[in-house]
């Protein structure tokens, strides 16, 4: 007999496995975007939202070996302008408010409801995610949002605080004139922002060693999107990013969410765990050894996470849990779910 987990009879997209064309409406017309669904699950079912601007969903490929054995139905999505999808030459297509609504339009095209629906968002995705719970929580079931400060203001002042005084003065000055000279395309500040940041804070490998999921999706990055949303210093965001601030809005989130956040990450997790206080049902996940891509630096806590999230944020009865804490292991989730919530405070 088939593992219900296995069990694709009857569903629309067996003989293209699991992937489908999804066709978005917006001012510039109707373009298309790749998803692809892994597992079956009536109850969990979980859209993934990738980085960038402008990134892939080959970042997640590493879900692959812990998903299924959670029984999780997962989504690769590609989103609008990225590798699998269309790329329209429409600038005024990237914008947040844009990528907002085609989210909503593949929500709908996948029938995923507030029953069975996590939108999980890592870095750029997590913005996305907070913009959509924003505006559509009615549809969500569960938030999970990844290595992201609710403000790039916020996100700017630490970085300019913590992180820039601890590199070496004389490479960070040379950086800093590459960027003053808008010579970003010199490969002097490509070599000196990979070897002496990104290797600290995105992710804690040299760079010649990344998994090759992680940097194929680099490879296939479309910088302009990137560079329209977010502008392109290593160091602080400008044109939309640089203003998007939503940590007044985060109570305003009444559906379940879970921050995770992580020791060495450009993105201060101190913050990161304020925000699990900040939303009505909240709680967080700390890697202790992770960076930015904690998937990949800090795995062992980011994939019990992963389970946690099977365990905690998927199982109905949690929200009836008021206690915040901060999930650090598969034994918390355990005893969560061993326990019996009636009549508990």
């Amino acid at each position: 007999m088939t593992h219900p987990y296995l069990d694709y009879s009857g569903l629309d997209d067996v003989l293209t496995g699991g992937v489908k064309m999804i066709p978005i409406e917006t001012e510039k017309g109707t373009f298309r975007v790749w998803t692809k669904r892994i597992g079956n699950s009536p109850t969990k079912k979980v859209l993934m939202l990738h980085g960038g601007p402008g990134g892939t969903h080959e970042c997640f490929e590493a879900f692959d070996s812990y998903f299924p054995a959670a029984e999780i139905e997962y989504y690769y999505y590609d989103q609008l302008g990225s590798t699998y999808s269309d790329q329209p030459d429409e600038p005024e297509l990237w914008t947040i408010a844009r990528f907002v609504e085609e989210i909503e339009q593949v929500r709908q095209a996948r029938h995923l409801d507030a029953d069975n629906f996590y939108l999980y968002g890592q870095s750029w995705g997590g913005i996305l995610a907070i913009e959509y719970a924003l505006k559509y929580q009615q549809h969500v079931k569960g938030l999970i949002i990844s290595n992201i400060m609710a403000s790039m203001p916020a996100a700017d002042a630490f970085c300019a605080s913590t992180l820039l005084p601890a590199m070496d003065p004389e490479v960070l000055a040379e950086i800093e004139a590459l960027e003053a000279a808008e010579d970003y395309n010199n490969p002097r500040h490509g070599m000196l922002v990979a070897q002496h940041f990104y290797s600290k804070h995105m992710l804690r490998m040299p760079v010649g060693t990344w998994p090759e999921p992680l940097s194929r999706m680099i490879r296939h990055m479309n910088w302009a999107i990137a560079e329209q949303i977010e502008g392109q210093s290593a160091f602080k965001h400008s044109n939309e990013f640089g203003l998007w601030d939503r940590t007044a809005d985060l109570p305003s989130l009444t559906v379940p969410t879970l921050t995770i956040g992580a020791t060495h990450d450009f993105h201060d997790p101190a913050h990161i765990e304020w925000m699990a206080g900040q939303v009505q049902h909240g709680r967080y996940l700390h890697c202790p050894n992770g960076s930015h891509c904690a998937l990949y630096d800090d795995p062992e806590p980011c994939f019990d996470g992963s389970r946690i999230i099977g365990r905690t944020v998927f199982a109905q009865e949690v929200l009836q849990y008021k206690d915040r804490h901060v999930c650090t292991d598969l034994d918390f989730a355990d005893q969560i779910l061993a326990d019996d919530f009636s009549g508990k405070d």
